[in-house]
């Protein structure tokens, strides 16, 4: 089935379906993420997200987990041993940094105890390693922090969203992200609020959400040299055919380099929305 999907969209998502505002029982999450591998945009979504705690209840072992860390650095060895104890596939640990008085400290921890785990052999040297920074402007501190990340190459993780509306950040903090994260060679994901292509005003809560295909729009854009003023201004489309006449003329599968994807507690919507576009379409088998 993989190779069903364009290599732009192939394992673009991961399902975050037990989180907010979803909020999916953990078995039924599981259950449809397995019943997925029969459909034709099976490829689409590359694992389950689920925190360090749910991982013994997963008792798929066909089923890949992104691991959220929720006890800090200390905490990736133990959800490591439970992962493979069940049996399942590690495609990625995520762990946010708490200390916002010393984030480059945060992350030179969170190095160490990788590098601790990939040394005693329970983490693969090529699972990938995303660190989330704060949700917003880009301090001293937090440049500090990415550095570290960088150095030890790990990837960064950015938060595009949330239940609140506080919680969403600016275009112009997302811009300032890619672009700090493009200036070290720093693969990202993103995740919360994200789950539709295009930027858009919730009707119901009121939020105005980013949309996925403006970012990935806007990391090519990055990649290519435009500044981060510009880059801002493509994050702020709201028109669907002025963005996709953007993305005719943008290398997407280029992005994927550095943008490798998003963190969705829905996989259904993206693929209408990627369908409607005509971004994606469902074959046809004679």
């Amino acid at each position: 089935m993989s190779n069903e999907l364009p290599e732009t969209w192939s394992g673009f998502f991961d399902d975050a379906a037990v989180f907010p505002p979803g909020n999916a029982a953990l078995p039924d999450a599981v259950e449809a993420f397995r019943a997925r591998q029969d459909e034709w945009y099976a490829a689409l979504a590359a694992s389950l997200v689920i925190t360090d705690q749910r991982v013994p209840d997963v008792s798929a072992a066909d089923v890949p987990l992104s691991i959220v860390i929720t006890g800090g650095a200390g905490a990736i060895g133990g959800a490591l041993t439970l992962a493979a104890r069940a049996g399942n596939p590690v495609a990625g640990l995520e762990i946010a940094l708490r200390d916002p008085d010393d984030l480059a400290g945060n992350a030179r921890r969170v190095v160490a105890a990788v590098d601790a785990a990939r040394n005693d052999g329970t983490l693969d040297d090529e699972t990938p390693i995303f660190v989330e920074l704060p949700a917003g402007d880009v301090t001293y501190g937090w440049e500090s922090a990415a550095d570290e990340v960088a150095a030890a190459e790990l990837r960064l993780k950015f938060r595009t969203g949330g239940v609140e509306a506080h919680l969403f950040p600016t275009s112009g903090q997302i811009a300032a992200w890619i672009d700090a994260a493009l200036d070290r060679e720093l693969t990202f994901k993103c995740t919360a609020g994200l789950h539709n292509a295009v930027r858009h005003r919730d009707p119901e809560t009121g939020f105005e959400h980013h949309g996925f295909l403006n970012v990935l729009a806007a990391t090519a854009e990055a990649d290519s040299g435009l500044g981060a003023d510009d880059v801002a201004e493509t994050l702020e489309l709201t028109d669907e055919a002025e963005l996709l006449g953007l993305v005719r003329e943008l290398d997407l599968a280029k992005a994927r380099r550095w943008f490798t994807g998003v963190g969705s507690c829905s996989i259904l919507e993206p693929l209408a929305d990627l369908t409607d576009l005509g971004l994606l379409e469902k074959p046809h088998h004679d």
